[in-house]
């Protein structure tokens, strides 16, 4: 699954070519004007990277990230606090309260994705791989493309987000829920039997006449996912 950036700024342009960049790398971005609506997203979505502008309106970037680590379930979150050139204090304290990284601005969004993506190899590194391999199952985020050696795999969006999950944990047993909440999103309304169906779809599109079944059901537990034929 793509790597997901939320982008909390209120220079609607500069974010607009920013998100354009990182969608050329393979990584999604979601915007946030201010610190209110920052925090409704985090609580509604998962993301694996929040970038703070230090002076949005409603609660300085400080504020907001002090706010995201006293909550258990963002506490791990990567920060990347982007401070205004002529405030590098504001950088300097940031690091000293943990943010973990800060870029001064203005700057090209084009030097804003190398920070992202040191981050997101420190804390997730499959996710900021552009091509994900197992085997010999490729998926390339770049062109959206996933193939089995020399053939091409035909794959419906959910399948596509769900193979990318088992690509980013092979070998590891998967529950059903670990495989909604993060194919689908914590919220979403689909329930066991709809994970299996999902399952039972992608594992069609990568099985053709004599290929072994890289995807193995664990009774009780979920699935693993082999690229090379199980032991």
């Amino acid at each position: 699954m793509r790597a997901r950036i939320l982008i909390v700024d209120d220079q609607a342009s500069a974010v607009e070519l920013l998100k354009h960049h990182l969608k050329y790398e393979g990584l999604l971005a979601e915007h946030a004007n201010d610190g209110d609506e920052a925090e409704l997203l985090v609580s509604e979505q998962r993301f694996d990277l929040v970038m703070l502008d230090s002076r949005i309106v409603k609660r300085t970037g400080i504020d907001l990230y002090r706010r995201l680590r006293n909550r258990s379930r963002t506490r791990p979150l990567p920060i990347l606090l982007l401070a205004e050139r002529g405030d590098e204090a504001v950088g300097v304290r940031s690091l000293t309260v943990g943010v973990d990284d800060h870029a001064t601005k203005p700057c090209s969004a084009r030097e804003l994705v190398g920070p992202v993506k040191g981050l997101l190899r420190r804390s997730a590194p499959e996710r900021a791989s552009l091509i994900l391999v197992s085997g010999e199952i490729v998926l390339d985020r770049r062109v959206g493309e996933v193939m089995r050696g020399d053939r091409e795999v035909q794959i419906a969006a959910s399948e596509y987000r769900l193979l990318e999950v088992f690509l980013e944990n092979p070998r590891k047993v998967l529950s059903r829920s670990y495989l909604r909440d993060h194919v689908w999103g914590h919220y979403a309304d689909v329930d066991d039997r709809t994970v299996d169906v999902y399952v039972g779809r992608l594992r069609k599109s990568l099985v053709s006449e004599n290929e072994f079944d890289p995807i193995r059901t664990v009774r009780g537990a979920g699935y693993i996912f082999y690229g090379r034929r199980a032991p």
